[in-house]
């Protein structure tokens, strides 16, 4: 896995005189570019406070080196799936009022993406982020299938370690079903919905995918892939940071 590289300060880059814009191009490498409406860039509502408002983490918290994703970005959507029954197993696998946590090496990635996706007016969406064992646990015992739901098992790695999120992001649809809205912001199509159990979820997958859901999920993978952060390619909004595949001793950090 690559190592995360500096902060930059994150451009809007003219791409034609038909508007287009572009993600900045990280050192040594190419713009990562699509066309795409221009859209000016504006404050973007949250659904919890940020900054100086969000509640101070747990001994757990702290002792696990994990941060809350709204004091690394503010204008983050934090909608967990798992706090309500919108998910797979129908049931609510997070307290009502959990908390979007994540590893504090993640921080950097994460704001350099969420910066990207800012300035081409979308914000960062955050469905899932650091997973409790016991709940993949109980996700693995409804859905059995390494594909899709990783094995438990005697360490944690991934989500289970705080070192994975799962995300899309919102902005720039002017209208959208209600159940694709999130604090009144529409959701990105982006082909399914999150936990499709299908191959159209795969990340680059193009059979029943609309080329607009192919165009929008390289914009938030280039996005990603800016902070350093990679696609798992069995999901299209799964990212992995650094040492997300690392084995590492079960950590058992409340959510609230």
């Amino acid at each position: 896995m690559r190592a995360l590289k500096p902060l930059l300060m994150v451009a809007l880059i003219a791409a034609s005189a038909a508007g287009q814009l572009a993600l900045p191009a990280t050192p040594g490498g190419p713009a990562a570019s699509r066309p795409v409406t221009a859209l000016p860039v504006r404050p973007v509502g949250t659904t919890a406070p940020s900054g100086p408002g969000v509640p101070p983490l747990s001994q757990e918290a702290h002792a696990a080196e994990f941060v809350d994703v709204r004091v690394v970005v503010p204008d983050a959507l934090v909608n967990l799936r798992y706090a309500t029954t919108n998910n797979f197993t129908k049931t609510q696998l997070y307290p009502a009022d959990a908390r979007c946590l994540v590893h504090q090496s993640m921080a950097p990635g994460l704001t350099a993406a969420a910066s990207a996706l800012r300035a081409q007016g979308h914000v960062l969406v955050f469905w899932d982020c650091y997973r409790p064992h016991d709940v993949q646990v109980k996700m693995f015992q409804i859905v059995p299938n390494p594909a899709w739901v990783a094995r438990p098992g005697p360490y944690a790695t991934s989500h289970e370690a705080g070192r994975s999120v799962d995300v899309t992001y919102a902005g720039g649809r002017p209208q959208c079903p209600a159940q694709q809205l999130v604090s009144g912001i529409c959701l990105a199509d982006m082909g399914t919905d999150f936990d499709d159990f299908t191959s159209r979820a795969n990340a680059f997958a193009t059979q029943d995918v609309s080329v607009e859901a192919q165009a929008n999920r390289k914009l938030l993978r280039d996005a990603m892939n800016y902070g350093g952060l990679t696609v798992y390619s069995g999901e299209w909004w799964h990212f992995d940071g650094p040492g997300a595949g690392v084995q590492r001793p079960i950590l058992n950090v409340p959510l609230d």
